[in-house]
């Protein structure tokens, strides 16, 4: 038991010694490479510790392989440009000043909720906010916001500004989402009015929002995006 007990320590702190000496960042800020050797770093810290067979040295040094693989690549991203590139993927931009670029998304593998998951964190519950969304290499959304949405901006001068009123998505991707349609009490017959006004149909929708004030941001495949302010004013129910 004692033995169990101390091999498991030596690995514990050989480990944490390992992952300090590769940094500090989270999981969640590392590039592609760095989460799998990480993650094989797991996996092979838990043989020794499980099979008293397998001798201590032989568990510990495929973890310093390891390690020493790690700056290897560190060192050839930081020098080449195109093995960055390979390893670590290209920013790409998924909000324009154009709307929002359905195919990168696609291409990531991503969908509307990611982008507005990003957005809430940076305090803009609107798509017109949004100058440019851009997925990072390591899978964060960076938010760069319009001028007169720039943070402080306002203050700066003194301004009030509106309250504040949250985005419900009300179609996705073509798909209409009748749980964000209950949360501003909108009825399907309503938005269908909303829908022949704007002479759009729901499928040929990449994305519609609408807060209860009647504010509109949507976008149809392959167009640019399109601001409603007030859809009450507009069409009569």
């Amino acid at each position: 038991m004692l033995i169990v007990f101390v091999r498991v320590l030596i690995i514990y702190l050989t480990v944490l010694v390992f992952m300090r000496i590769m940094g500090k960042r989270q999981i969640g800020q590392m590039q592609p490479y760095e989460v799998v050797i990480t993650l094989i770093i797991a996996d092979l810290a838990t043989l020794p510790m499980s099979d008293n067979n397998i001798p201590l040295l032989n568990g510990i040094l495929p973890l310093a392989v390891l390690v020493i693989i790690h700056f290897v690549i560190t060192f050839i991203t930081r020098k080449s440009v195109g093995v960055r590139n390979f390893l670590s993927g290209k920013p790409v931009v998924v909000i324009s000043p154009q709307g929002i670029e359905y195919d990168a998304l696609k291409q990531l593998n991503m969908n509307i909720d990611d982008i507005l998951e990003a957005m809430r964190q940076n305090s803009y519950n609107s798509f017109d906010q949004v100058l440019f969304a851009i997925v990072e290499t390591n899978g964060t959304i960076s938010i760069i916001p319009t001028s007169q949405n720039a943070p402080a901006t306002a203050q700066d001068v003194g301004a009030k500004n509106p309250p504040t009123k949250l985005t419900h998505v009300i179609v996705s991707d073509g798909k209409i989402i009748k749980e964000e349609m209950q949360q501003i009490d909108l009825q399907m017959d309503v938005l269908d009015k909303i829908l022949q006004h704007l002479k759009v149909k729901a499928k040929q929708l990449i994305l519609l929002c609408m807060d209860k004030d009647g504010k509109i941001y949507y976008q149809q495949k392959g167009e640019s995006y399109k601001v409603v302010q007030n859809i009450f004013k507009e069409v009569k129910l």
